[in-house]
Order: C-alpha cells, then sequence, then structure tokens
C-alpha cells in the first residue's frame, strides 16, 4: 500500500490485489477511483479535484436530504446548516469534507477512522471507522459507528460511487434494481410518497435499457436473498460486462441516480448506485431511523464487484 500528500484531497492511500487497485483519500475518507487492470470500475475524480456531485463520498449521520434542516429527536428540536441552501435542505451529512485519519495499513486494506464532535444541530459525538480492501471478489467496505455520548443519537448511512461500463453511455446501459416501490419526490427532492413500480416506467426489477429516463430515484421495500445481501447491476447489453453493487440487510433502500443535473463531460456519464439504511428525510419522518444506544457499535458492509 502506498500514500501520496501533494493532492487537493489531502492524503491518497492506495491498496491493491489481484489486479485490483483502490484509492482513499484524506478529505471525507473518500472513494476516488477504483479500477480493475486497464479497466476504470469508478467514475472517481483526479487528485487536483475535490469530490465532484459527491463522488465517492460517505454520507452520515444521515443520507439525502432533511427538510428545512429541522427536526426533533427524544423531545428535543435542533436545527442543521442548509448545506444545499437553494432547495433549503440538509443534505448528506456532516462527515464528506472532514480529514480522517488511517488507522491500520496494508497492502490490499486501509482502516480510516474520523470523530464527529458534537456541535449545534447534532449534539452528539460518534466515532466512524471504515475498513476499505481489495480481492479478487472485488471493492470490500465494512463500516462500523460507535455513539461515544451519554443519550442515543439518530444515524442513517450511505456511499456514494459513481459507476461506468467503458464505452457504454447511460442511455444504452442495463439496469436492475430490485425495488417494488419507489418514493415520489417534491421539486425539492423530498418525499411525499410512495408507489410500486410493477410495470411503470421504474420498473428495473428485470435488466431494462435506463434510455431516456431521468433517475434521481428512491427505491424501497427491496429484495435481499437468503443471505441478507442485496445488489443492484449495470450491464453492457452487448457484451458480458457487468458491474454489482451489494449491500448486506442493514441497507434498506436504494438510491439511483442518472447525473442528469451534473454539468460538462460528467453529465449522464455514470451512474451513481448508492445503498441507504433509510429513505430521506428519515430525520423527521423516522421512518427506517437507526436509534444508537449510548456505547452501542454499529456494523454494516457493501461492496462493488466487477
Amino acid at each position: 500500500m502506498t500514500s501520496v500528500v501533494a493532492a487537493t484531497s489531502g492524503t491518497q492511500w492506495s491498496i491493491e490485489a489481484d489486479g485490483h487497485r483502490a484509492v482513499v483519500v484524506e478529505v471525507g475518507g473518500v472513494l476516488r477511483h477504483y479500477s480493475v487492470g486497464d479497466t476504470e470500475v469508478l467514475d472517481g475524480f483526479s487528485t487536483e479535484e475535490v469530490s465532484p456531485a459527491s463522488a465517492g463520498q460517505i454520507l452520515a449521520p444521515w443520507p439525502n436530504r432533511i427538510r428545512d434542516g429541522h427536526y426533533e429527536f427524544g423531545g428535543q428540536t435542533y436545527q442543521l446548516p442548509l448545506t444545499e441552501p437553494a432547495r433549503h435542505n440538509a443534505i448528506h451529512g456532516l462527515v464528506n469534507w472532514s480529514r480522517w485519519s488511517a488507522v491500520e495499513q496494508s497492502a490490499d486494506a486501509v482502516i480510516l477512522e474520523v470523530d464527529v464532535p458534537a456541535q449545534i444541530g447534532y449534539p452528539w459525538w460518534l466515532r466512524l471507522r471504515t475498513r476499505w480492501s481489495v480481492s479478487s471478489a472485488g471493492l470490500r467496505c465494512d463500516q462500523e459507528v460507535v455513539n461515544n455520548s451519554g443519550t442515543t443519537a439518530p444515524w442513517g448511512y450511505s456511499i456514494h460511487p459513481y459507476l461506468q461500463l467503458p464505452g457504454v453511455s447511460v442511455d444504452e446501459t442495463l439496469l436492475q434494481v430490485p425495488g417494488k416501490t419507489r418514493i415520489v419526490a417534491d421539486a425539492r427532492l423530498l418525499p411525499i410518497g410512495a408507489v410500486k413500480v410493477a410495470g411503470t416506467d421504474y420498473d428495473y426489477s428485470e435488466p431494462r435499457r435506463i434510455g431516456i429516463q431521468v433517475l434521481d430515484t428512491t427505491f424501497g421495500d427491496i429484495d435481499h436473498d437468503a443471505n441478507g445481501i442485496t445488489e443492484v447491476t449495470i450491464a453492457d447489453p452487448h457484451s458480458d460486462a457487468k458491474v454489482t453493487v451489494w449491500a448486506d440487510d442493514k441497507f434498506k433502500y436504494w438510491q439511483v441516480f442518472s447525473g442528469d443535473t451534473l454539468h460538462g463531460e460528467r453529465f449522464r456519464r455514470s451512474v451513481a448506485i448508492e445503498p441507504m439504511t433509510c429513505p430521506p428525510d428519515a430525520f423527521r419522518t423516522g421512518r427506517d431511523l437507526i436509534v444508537l444506544e449510548p456505547g452501542e457499535t454499529w456494523t454494516a458492509s457493501w461492496g462493488i464487484r466487477p
């Protein structure tokens, strides 16, 4: 494993095994790069960039959006900074621009750690530890969080990788999502209801071209296999090339984003596939919100299988 310091996103930790190579970085603990041989699996970013459009970021202690950044928990009300001011939302948590530290390193794995201090809007002290590893089976992420506070804390988690297939446009990409429902969102991309996807333009229960469909969509009521694993796959319609994102039973939702609001070369260049433990606005609705007891350790795993 190697590390490089001179980069906009801070120290770069590179891990390699069996032709698989990944790079995770200090700022945000972000997954910046993942390739197999000469094939770029992740639509990442260069050492001279900051993470564009949340590419590769860890989204915690909540994924997606909180309406007006305002919520109630344990009989108290809290106000978070509006980090998506155009839509008046708090978006994607508190750790995506924090500086993470490496606490363990080897050729094929690295463990990064960050503290989330108690603060206005989120008065709980959490410690996050992420183990990134690569092998012939692909890339794996094992996430741990500890509530170091004396009171219960609300928690949600996701990750924001953009995946791509060489020479395959988003329109031509075959997508399969094991979700029976989708969350209907308003103009601020906040949930206002849920509907079944069967027989609609959002039914990807079997592989189907994305085509001109615009996706920034939360899929719920998802299927897990006998081992508790759920998977979303993108595939090339003209070959056997495909990429699968898998997640364990801690994840109840998938977010799929076709990149239509991105600018320049990133417009509809790749597909963000995000396993989420809870839906948007969970701090307000309480839907599938995880509650961490004082001293509790929570773990989850997900990964990418080319």
